[in-house]
């Protein structure tokens, strides 16, 4: 069996891509409202995937100065994806590493501890 984080397969132009939860992954809960996920492709060494998402910012180029590491108080996986922060007008934007989410030896080790939605 896939895990949990998996949520299925798209055909993208006759591609089969499997589609990640990034919520499951790193175990934040359920959307607070009913919109659908959104699907971002990205392609990786490992493969191309798709990355199940809530919602899709403006573009933004940021100052490499502002670059922190990641707070404290991350735990569990999110502490291992998260690569760092910057600190936008009021928000904290994170970044993740995308090499260390597509490692599968990852996924396969949080198999069993991403909780599936109630």
């Amino acid at each position: 069996l896939a895990p949990s984080v998996v949520r299925g397969l798209i055909n993208l132009r006759g591609q089969i891509v499997t589609a990640i939860d990034l919520r499951r992954l790193l175990q934040v809960g359920d959307p607070q409202d009913d919109r659908r996920p959104i699907n971002i492709v990205v392609q990786t060494r490992q493969g191309t995937f798709s990355l199940l998402v809530d919602r899709i910012g403006d573009v933004l180029e940021v100052d490499p100065a502002c670059f922190e590491r990641p707070p404290d108080t991350l735990e569990g996986i999110a502490r291992e994806l998260i690569q760092g922060t910057y600190k936008l007008q009021g928000q904290l934007l994170l970044t993740i590493n995308i090499d260390k989410l597509f490692n599968l030896a990852l996924l396969n080790r949080y198999r069993t501890t991403a909780k599936k939605p109630e």
